[in-house]
């Protein structure tokens, strides 16, 4: 007797052709409420299909459009063209407005992670509240890292696919450097004692130009 591998099964149906995988997909994301990785797009589509390229075409169609398909960390949404936001500002609420220290210790962990709570406060200069992070982490914005191989074991914060999104941001590089933090009044012009710098960075608080790359991979 012949052994059946059910892997070697031909499909029963052809997959649907490309243009239509891409209008399948479109659909899915513009009723999906959070932007959904390639894995939770396949397994909504027939069995054949090629999300990764479907999605590739789909992305450059809403290239210059009005609503963008854009990557969220490993995910992908449907979204405002940046340009175009300042059209929805009316319908937007504020739902809570974040602390002096939640802004301070939220910008330290997207531009240091991961970090601990301890480097969080030696950049700041001051302690920490336990609220500041459970408001952080409430707001699905920073979440637990792995721990560091140090004495204690302390874990380690980073932030989220959520913040990402909420800042239109496609991943962690895509943050303001140094120059446009100090032009928007949201650093000093020269870093608190104990700030964490790289060579690169001290370059450029010297020169007091350019952008500086704060994320390893």
């Amino acid at each position: 007797m012949t052994s059946h591998n059910p892997e070697e099964t031909p499909a029963l149906f052809d997959p649907p052709p490309l243009p239509e995988q891409e209008r399948m997909i479109e659909a899915i994301l513009f009723a999906s409420a959070a932007p959904l990785s390639l894995k939770q797009i396949t397994e909504r589509l027939p069995q054949g299909c090629d999300p990764a390229e479907a999605l590739a075409h789909l992305r450059a169609r809403y290239s210059g459009r009005g609503v963008n398909l854009v990557r969220v960390g490993d995910a992908y949404a449907l979204r405002t063209a940046p340009d175009l936001g300042w059209l929805l500002q009316s319908e937007r609420v504020e739902t809570r407005k974040l602390s002096r220290a939640a802004i301070e210790t939220l910008a330290i962990i997207a531009y240091h992670q991961p970090v601990t709570r301890a480097e969080i406060e030696e950049i700041r200069g001051v302690a920490v509240s336990r609220g500041t992070i459970d408001q952080l982490l409430e707001l699905e914005w920073i979440r637990l890292g792995r721990r560091r191989m140090t004495p204690g074991r302390p874990v380690t914060f980073v932030v989220t696919e959520e913040f990402l999104d909420h800042f239109g941001l496609e991943s962690a590089r895509d943050l303001p450097g140094l120059k446009e933090l100090r032009e928007a009044g949201l650093l000093e012009s020269r870093p608190p004692p104990g700030q964490l710098l790289a060579p690169d960075e001290e370059a450029e608080f010297a020169a007091q130009t350019g952008q500086s790359e704060l994320f390893e991979d």
